[in-house]
């Protein structure tokens, strides 16, 4: 009986760390989707005029524990309901694309520097 316990602790110990790599990759994506979008209102344009450290101390740290917990759950509850690794790595790819599809629809940080600062044509 403690062959099957020792296999069960295994495979156990193997989804806790299937969890924890899409947890990870699922942050690192969500940063790596983040950093283009958030240059413009870290460096703020012109003399800083714009700078916006806000998307720093706010929004990194939620898009990044977005980007953790939902591959997460979604491997969670599909570990829970089918016991099939391959489909709970698929079902988290998939929350994880729409995720970060949504987070790109949604989320506008600052682009473009006031139109009061354009050069007028002379």
């Amino acid at each position: 009986m403690s062959g099957r316990t020792s296999g069960q602790s295994a495979g156990r110990a193997r989804r806790q760390a299937g969890g924890r790599i899409l947890a990870g990759l699922g942050a690192t994506v969500a940063a790596m989707v983040w950093v283009p979008r958030a240059a413009f209102s870290i460096d703020g344009g012109f003399e800083g005029h714009a700078r916006d450290l806000s998307v720093v101390f706010v929004d990194l740290p939620l898009i990044v524990l977005g980007g953790a917990l939902v591959p997460l759950s979604v491997w969670t509850l599909t570990m829970r309901w089918t016991r099939r690794p391959w489909i709970g790595a698929l079902a988290a790819a998939a929350a994880l694309a729409l995720g970060v599809w949504g987070l790109t629809e949604w989320w506008n940080p600052r682009q473009h520097p006031d139109p009061g600062y354009d050069i007028p044509n002379m």
